[in-house]
């Protein structure tokens, strides 16, 4: 496989990631005497004012009002408020953690400074979606890896993880697969089988969709591009028997994912394949070369190296991004 197929193969990806960075969310601000706003942590909230309001009026809860956007009804009550040594930056903080995944309105009564009155406003805190999506994608990949935390689809991993050529090209036609199936399990099961009760089903129709989606792929490649069939079709049949492939609809389901979600997940699920299949692979040829007591060489040295993989990536547990 050379290196213009590679690249031609993840150019897709590059376009879908960029329109995900230029959709990405930013707090909603009305009044230019508030900078920025922002979740410093689970049970507090950052305003950074263009100057410095008076003390008395920023010492004071009631001139902050605090509720889910979705729920303005419910007010969240502070609980205290600190200001940071340049007295431009205001700390709400509160006495239960925040849902950081939904956006939070903060209402501000009129704020004084230096005399002068800046007026009432409104503050739409959220975090980043880029960043949320980004998370999504790392967690998949290194966070939650399907082999080497999940242990999935160690059938495949251990069969096809001798060399880094095979490797990688059973990790690249895998990434590509479980894009396209995911993202049609999705559809399918958002708008076919959850709305006419049939989740019962999903189990059987995720594995009918993966073998019709190898199948549409083998077929489309050996139409259109000849050069790229003749590189990924060896490994397609493999695909198939994958646990991972089954693995990914089925956390999509149960999380309730969007389409982007849902992508970012499938997309960090093939990458965190493919990095567990081209680790293991250097790994092996370099044993091939060791010496290796008699007793440990081929299958039980490949798990033996599996598990010490697996105990590295436990270090990524619990691991926060955004």
């Amino acid at each position: 496989m050379n290196a213009s197929i590679k690249r031609s193969a993840f150019r897709p990806v590059w376009l879908v990631l960029a329109l995900l960075f230029l959709l990405a969310g930013c707090e909603k601000i009305d009044n230019p005497f508030i900078k920025k706003g922002g979740f410093k942590d689970a049970r507090s909230i950052m305003i950074e004012f263009a100057g410095a309001p008076d003390a008395s009026w920023v010492s004071d809860p009631a001139n902050f009002k605090v509720f889910q956007k979705n729920n303005p009804d419910v007010l969240l009550p502070v609980k205290q408020v600190d200001v940071g040594p340049d007295k431009k930056t205001v700390f709400l903080k509160f006495g239960e953690d925040l849902d950081l995944k939904l956006a939070h309105t903060v209402s501000m009564a009129s704020i004084p400074s230096e005399g002068k009155d800046m007026g009432a406003s409104f503050l739409d805190v959220k975090k980043s979606y880029f960043g949320y999506l980004f998370s999504i994608l790392i967690g998949a990949m290194l966070i939650n890896n399907y082999v080497f935390t999940k242990y999935l689809g160690l059938c495949v991993f251990i069969g096809t993880s001798r060399k880094k050529s095979t490797a990688v090209g059973m990790g690249v036609t895998f990434t590509i697969v479980i894009v396209i199936s995911a993202m049609i399990s999705w559809f399918l099961y958002q708008f076919v089988l959850k709305p006419y009760r049939l989740d019962f089903l999903q189990v059987v129709t995720f594995i009918g969709l993966v073998s019709l989606t190898v199948q549409a792929v083998d077929t489309i490649l050996r139409k259109v591009n000849p050069a790229l069939f003749k590189a990924f079709g060896v490994y397609l049949v493999l695909v198939i028997a994958n646990c991972v492939i089954i693995a990914v609809p089925l956390t999509l389901a149960s999380a309730e994912y969007n389409a982007a979600e849902s992508f970012m997940l499938a997309l960090g699920a093939g990458g965190g394949f493919l990095l567990a299949l081209f680790l293991m692979a250097s790994s092996r040829e370099r044993l091939e070369l060791a010496n290796v007591p008699p007793t440990y060489r081929g299958l039980p040295i490949a798990f033996v190296a599996t598990g010490l993989f697996a105990l590295a990536f436990m270090g990524f547990s619990g691991m926060a991004i955004f």
